[in-house]
């Protein structure tokens, strides 16, 4: 995956390198602007990784151009505004994570009118293609959690029900990791108990539901499949809250606070998926289009263009050497505290 992603990048900055004043199919790209339009704050990520990194990539590869960074907060109303505005302002090309996969169809459309490329970022745009979509393999995302959980309650001789807690049902990236975690758990002997979609993937409606099901369910549960650290966390905590042990709980994004609970034992799995390989790409790709070139996908997913990379599952047992041996992660940043003891434990420093 590094090797595909590290060649990629050394064509695109052999062709960039000196070409600031290159003309495409849009004019000029001397100065150029591009829309990096990002959909909540529900997930840290965004503010905190994916803008800092795909500006850091588009300086290197144009110094010249400007990035215009945009966070929706879950509004898709806001988003299309935002949308407008960098057309208005004359963006050369939008990266966009959608609020809502369907309703930023008419984003598309727009842009694709005014000659202007669309890159998905990772969230797909099902019902019109964009020019491009760059992301982590989000079925394989729900697969790979969904059946870490399952062999982990086999070895354990776990009994019980699984409850399952999906991502926003406007997002479409939810509804892959949604069909992966199917895949894992419907074959898998344990019976699901009850499943949610979470409007927004808001931690705390994640929370009020998975308590509803305690109440209902409570030591027939045995294990929780959460598509995100987010909706992980929420879950962890109606069950703190309700005085049940903690089952097993899934996650994906490998937030600092999901390491965290990680290192403590509260929360089985995440998913590493370095958001620095999609915010370079998307960088790369982003400024092909702005050249006025087409680069080529290498697969095609919703008849779009498509480079859709590999994650890791991220346990107790492998955390030390995927998140922190590897740089991803700061001791620093996750060993403060309560959660000192558990990183000395696990060799982490």
């Amino acid at each position: 995956m590094k090797t595909t992603l590290t060649a990629a990048l050394a064509v695109a900055l052999l062709a960039g390198c000196g070409s600031a004043t290159t003309t495409g199919g849009t004019g000029s790209t001397e100065s150029a602007k591009v829309a990096f339009l990002m959909p909540d704050l529900a997930s840290t990520r965004y503010e905190q990784a994916d803008a800092p990194l795909f500006k850091a990539k588009m300086k290197q590869l144009c110094p010249s151009c400007e990035v215009i960074y945009q966070n929706a907060d879950s509004d898709a109303s806001k988003q299309q505004q935002q949308a407008n505005s960098a057309m208005a302002q004359g963006v050369k090309a939008i990266v966009l994570d959608p609020v809502d996969s369907a309703a930023a169809a008419s984003i598309v459309k727009s842009a694709q009118s005014q000659q202007i490329a669309v890159i998905a970022y990772d969230r797909p745009i099902p019902t019109t293609p964009a020019d491009y979509y760059i992301s982590f393999d989000n079925e394989k995302i729900g697969s790979m959690i969904g059946q870490s959980l399952v062999d982990h309650l086999k070895k354990e001789k776990a009994k019980g029900g699984l409850l399952q807690v999906n991502g926003s049902p406007t997002d479409a990236a939810a509804g892959l990791i949604k069909k992966g975690i199917h895949s894992a758990i419907d074959p898998s002997g344990f019976k699901l108990l009850a499943e949610y979609d979470t409007p927004d993937w808001q931690p705390e409606k994640a929370q009020q539901w998975v308590a509803g099901q305690i109440s209902q369910f409570r030591d027939d549960i045995a294990g929780v499949v959460a598509a995100n650290d987010g909706t992980a966390g929420g879950s962890i905590a109606a069950f703190k809250a309700a005085g049940v042990k903690v089952p097993p709980i899934t996650g994906n994004d490998a937030e600092v606070a999901a390491a965290q609970r990680i290192i403590a034992g509260d929360q089985y799995n995440t998913i590493s998926k370095p958001i620095k390989i999609v915010a370079e790409a998307s960088a790369v790709v982003a400024w092909e289009f702005m050249q006025g070139k087409k680069p080529a996908g290498k697969a095609t997913l919703y008849n779009t263009p498509s480079e859709l990379f590999v994650p890791t599952v991220v346990t107790k047992e492998n955390i030390k050497e995927v998140l922190f041996d590897s740089g991803l992660m700061k001791a620093a940043d996750a060993c403060k505290g309560e959660y000192a003891a558990g990183c000395a434990e696990l060799g982490i420093k």
